[in-house]
């Protein structure tokens, strides 16, 4: 991968990558020069002259910096990257969001089968080789009459085409989630602070004031949104309330997005039907935390985004940001960096 810029740019990369992907990004100009820095002592010395920057910025790091226009970050989460210093720097900060988006809506929709078909229940009853459909223990098939009536055990199950999501956060994450759900015949509702359309899937996104509408007429309540001031504790126990009782929370957004102690109270007691959570306001999930014994309540350990074909993606948005970069060409996932303000 070369490119015609004709111009010098410094590149720091702290903490230092493998040689492999050193050598990957080295090879895309001879008009770029690559630092990887191997300690704290040679960033600081080499950040003095750096045009950009890939890594984990700090304080210390950008007061050192007299050249930097660009920084790009490892990670799509800035919850724990940004800081006062680096929202006001006149240096443009890109992330990595968009490489798992797909990724994270296929771990969503397994909650949401999970939840309709009920087989975390029969996951459950499996481990104690115990044989009862969900809704009538005792029920057995008929297969003289025939499916001919409404039985507990029907109700007992969701057909997702009779089902209404509500997403919260429709960005690049959120119209994956939404283009699935479309594909099982969901009914469809979203919020986000800059509305844009799914053509032909969800042709109106709502304003976030209108999310208590959105909560009250969805089955299942997915957070897609990323972790800002103005989203931190979003819902907390009167947001939660506004919820039908026979409603699911699913987060893979932010754990910071969900108060805790306001979610574990409103299960016990019994004001939605149960969550799925990928994210918590406290990581790890303290070991005698109520929410492990809950049923209702699907738990994984952060890893919606887990996939092999991640880190390949993070590498091409790096190098093609670099392109960019050489080239004075838009940079992919640039941030606002005052709405951290």
């Amino acid at each position: 991968m070369t490119i015609p810029a004709t111009i010098s740019r410094k590149l720091l990369v702290f903490p230092a990558i493998d040689s492999a992907r050193l050598q990957t990004i080295q090879n895309i100009s001879r008009h770029l020069n690559v630092v990887n820095a191997t300690d704290k002592a040679e960033a600081l010395l080499e950040i003095s002259d750096a045009d950009a920057f890939y890594g984990k910025m700090t304080p210390e790091l950008l007061s050192r910096a007299n050249a930097l226009q660009w920084i790009q970050t490892p990670t799509a989460s800035l919850e724990h990257y940004l800081f006062p210093e680096l929202i006001a720097h006149p240096a443009q900060l890109t992330n990595m969001r968009g490489l798992f988006s797909d990724v994270i809506a296929d771990h969503v929709l397994g909650f949401v089968i999970t939840f309709a078909r009920n087989l975390h229940l029969y996951r459950d009853a499996q481990s104690r080789n115990h044989w009862g459909p969900i809704g009538d223990e005792h029920a057995q098939t008929d297969f003289l009459g025939g499916p001919g009536n409404v039985t507990p055990v029907d109700l007992a199950h969701k057909h997702l085409s009779d089902c209404t999501m509500g997403i919260v956060g429709v960005g690049e994450i959120g119209r994956e989630i939404a283009k699935r759900a479309h594909a099982f015949g969901m009914k469809l509702f979203g919020v986000d602070p800059k509305p844009t359309p799914i053509p032909d899937i969800l042709e109106e996104i709502w304003p976030l004031d209108r999310l208590p509408e959105l909560l009250q007429q969805s089955d299942f309540v997915v957070i897609a949104a990323p972790h800002t001031p103005s989203s931190e504790k979003l819902f907390d126990a009167d947001m939660i309330s506004q919820m039908s009782p026979e409603s699911y929370l699913i987060n893979i957004g932010r754990g910071a997005i969900v108060d805790l102690a306001a979610l574990t109270d409103a299960l016990l007691k019994k004001q939605i039907a149960g969550a799925a959570l990928d994210v918590f306001e406290i990581e790890p999930l303290p070991s005698g935390h109520p929410l492990w014994a809950m049923p209702n309540v699907l738990i994984t350990p952060h890893i919606a985004a887990a996939s092999l074909r991640v880190p390949e993606r993070h590498l091409q948005m790096l190098l093609e940001n670099i392109r960019r970069f050489l080239n004075d060409e838009p940079l992919l996932n640039s941030v606002d960096k005052q709405a951290w303000c």
